[in-house]
């Protein structure tokens, strides 16, 4: 059976549309390579000083940011929105991830496909573990080590890659998820969203401390108290491969009493 049926019409419609999810087979066999063969030195620094001019960077280790940002947007999105959402898990994993890095007219055009992962199920009572088994599989088995080959091979700070990986949760349960009106299935997310920022052990990322609690910024309030924006701690230098530049909108850069 194919991953898609597994799925829903329609949780595959969510899954394979805005949070990018395919199939292995439709993979693009140009600009793709699988996430274990990226651990190598090489092929990492090839890949990142190939991506540089496409995507307006001017420094591999800005487009190590960059990459690093649409890859935490690609593989949180479909794992843990399968995960809360639908209480169905994938199991990603160097050994079945495929990293695809097109970039056209100034956008990533890049999805996830997925090898041999068939959504997890668990038994009653084990949900827990189950959850902890997805979330070790995903930061601590597949981004930490990505992240360490790219501090490697560009320099990039690992707390900016973490960063970039902390801010894509906040915004799939905090703007994708709260989009769900169904009690349930709030019930859950939110449940889930609140263990992964205060309850999930550091060893599940892979670190000596949980990045999602540790980048979890109080809000500021802005615009004479208008309305609030949870500025980042790290900047993850989008405005220097804009031309103008262009600044994320939690950019740390435009918080209050901060020089550019």
């Amino acid at each position: 059976m194919s991953l898609a049926g597994h799925f829903t019409a329609q949780e595959w419609n969510v899954l394979g549309g805005g949070l990018r999810l395919k199939e292995f087979a439709e993979r693009d066999p140009l600009r793709s390579l699988m996430a274990r063969d990226l651990l190598q030195e090489d092929r990492c620094a090839s890949l990142l000083d190939a991506l540089s001019p496409v995507i307006g960077s001017p420094s591999r280790a800005i487009t190590a940011s960059l990459l690093g940002k649409r890859l935490s947007f690609l593989a949180t999105g479909a794992c843990l929105y399968a995960m809360s959402v639908y209480d169905k898990g994938l199991l990603l994993s160097l050994d079945n991830t495929v990293i695809e890095y097109g970039h056209d007219d100034g956008l990533w055009t890049s999805s996830l496909p997925l090898a041999h992962s068939l959504p997890l199920t668990y038994e009653r009572g084990e949900r827990e573990a189950w959850r902890e088994a997805l979330v070790q599989a995903l930061f601590a088995g597949l981004l930490k080590p990505l992240w360490q080959t790219f501090n490697r091979v560009s320099g990039v700070s690992r707390r900016i890659l973490w960063e970039n990986s902390a801010v894509r949760v906040y915004s799939l349960y905090e703007k994708r998820m709260a989009k769900i009106d169904e009690p349930s299935v709030r019930e859950r997310y939110e449940a889930d969203f609140k263990w992964l920022l205060t309850e999930a052990e550091p060893s599940l990322f892979g670190l000596d401390y949980n990045p999602l609690s540790h980048f979890r910024r109080p809000p500021t309030l802005v615009d004479e108290g208008q309305r609030s924006i949870r500025f980042r701690r790290t900047c993850c230098f989008y405005y220097l491969a804009t031309d103008p530049a262009e600044y994320c909108s939690t950019c740390p850069l435009l918080r209050p009493g901060k020089c550019r």
